[in-house]
């Protein structure tokens, strides 16, 4: 069965109804006449996107935490009972927060406005090989991990500017002008990207990660995804001795560098890939499906994408 995602338009139909009703009791007020947004966001990189494009006042809660993986957390009690009370919720959607999707739909249930981060862009398909049996890796299925391109994040800035606004009608301009302000932020980051990466030759350009992450990356900047360790889109599956083989047979053929660890899942499959290709093959950590932790320079969306595009590029430029 496919994922599963709320309605857009039911979101913002949602969002206008709260601003006009004051949504389930009456709305806190900030000076300047701004309403207090309670906002929750599943993952810590859609938390501060949020909170940054949210302009204050606004609460962003982060249902998951630094390092946690997306494709398999599931909510506590309590963070249920938050969701039902928030002003809105951001999700990624395209399948990413799989154990959330029955949370997320009884909340949309009750009136609570739900906005997927994929629905402000295009996305892009899962690559061919990498579409699994469930979940978001079906056949003919969207790759979730959009905001590895800061200028689709842009795109959703710009987006939840839109439904902010929608959400605090009062302090409409405001809201607007901070999206606007940090869209334009991503767009900045989006060039610092391109040319951190520019030093690295074409034939270098190849990225072998966990599992299929780094597609809107590759497509963005110009790289080939040569592999993924684990099949299909999630990370739920595990490889078994036959697609490791197949798969050190293709990356040898390729010449690759390096091998990316991802920070939401232990290193070791990638150590393992790393010692079977043998030579000079590195493992590279990355920040992928979740922010890092304070002091890691990782704990910002944009600290996140500077620090992952300066270890590629020390990985794989020229000596």
């Amino acid at each position: 069965m496919a994922p599963r995602r709320p309605a857009m338009g039911l979101a913002l139909a949602a969002l206008a109804l709260a601003a006009c009703s004051g949504g389930a009791g009456a709305p806190s007020t900030a000076p300047g006449g701004c309403r207090s947004l309670n906002v929750i966001a599943s993952t810590s990189i859609l938390g501060d996107v949020a909170g940054e494009a949210a302009g204050l006042p606004a609460g962003v809660e982060v249902l998951m935490p630094p390092g946690a993986d997306p494709h398999s957390f599931q909510a506590s009690a309590s963070q249920v009972a938050a969701v039902r009370e928030a002003d809105l919720v951001v999700v990624n959607g395209l399948g990413l927060e799989e154990g959330l999707h029955t949370v997320l739909e009884e909340a949309a249930a009750d009136g609570v406005a739900v906005v997927e981060a994929a629905a402000f862009v295009e996305a892009l398909p899962l690559a061919a090989g990498d579409q699994g049996p469930a979940g978001e890796g079906e056949e003919g299925a969207s790759d979730p991990h959009l905001w590895q391109d800061p200028r689709r994040m842009a795109q959703v800035a710009a987006g939840l500017g839109e439904a902010f606004a929608a959400a605090d009608p009062a302090c409409a301009g405001r809201r607007r002008a901070a999206a606007a302000g940090y869209r334009d932020r991503l767009l900045a980051l989006d060039a610092e990207v391109e040319a951190a990466l520019a030093s690295i030759p074409a034939a270098n350009r190849i990225l072998v990660t966990n599992h299929h992450t780094l597609g809107y990356f590759a497509d963005r900047y110009g790289f080939e995804v040569a592999g993924v360790i684990i099949p299909g889109g999630a990370t739920l599956a595990e490889p078994s001795p036959a697609d490791l083989a197949v798969l050190v047979s293709v990356l040898r053929a390729s010449g690759v560098r390096a091998v990316f660890a991802e920070n939401t899942r232990p290193a070791s499959l990638a150590a393992t890939l790393a010692a079977e290709l043998g030579g000079d093959v590195v493992v590279v950590s990355l920040y992928t499906d979740s922010l890092g932790g304070a002091g890691t320079g990782a704990d910002t969306y944009i600290g996140m994408m500077r620090t992952n595009a300066g270890r590629i590029a020390a990985a794989l430029g020229e000596p």
